[in-house]
């Protein structure tokens, strides 16, 4: 019989628990103001945080069909269009430098 409350009282610990982390952590409460579901959750032994789990906290938002932008690469290695700017720069820079060896050895060259 001991076992039985050592194991009611662990259950209303976790719920107590758990009932005043969430409604102290939920943006917006139903049914009540959060003030009253944390004195019921304190002072109302395992009915208060039942109640809570029950009727105070809030609805999920329902699940419309939202258009989400197009998910954006997690690095930049990943981002093709990024790649292709790393490429068209670099393959600028080389020209410009292939260009400037050639007038340096013109240069060399006539004089």
């Amino acid at each position: 019989m001991v076992r039985v409350f050592v194991f009611l009282a662990a259950v209303q610990l976790v719920l107590l628990v758990l009932a005043l982390i969430g409604v102290l952590s939920a943006d917006r409460v139903r049914s009540m103001p959060r003030a009253v579901w944390v004195l019921a959750i304190l002072f109302v032994p395992l009915l208060g945080p039942a109640g809570y789990f029950l009727w105070g906290r809030p609805l999920p938002p329902p699940h419309e069909a939202v258009r989400r932008p197009p998910r954006r690469p997690s690095s930049p290695d990943d981002d093709p269009e990024f790649l292709r700017s790393v490429d068209s720069e670099q393959s600028r820079r080389d020209r410009e430098l292939l260009a400037q060896w050639e007038r340096d050895l013109d240069k060399n060259d006539e004089g």
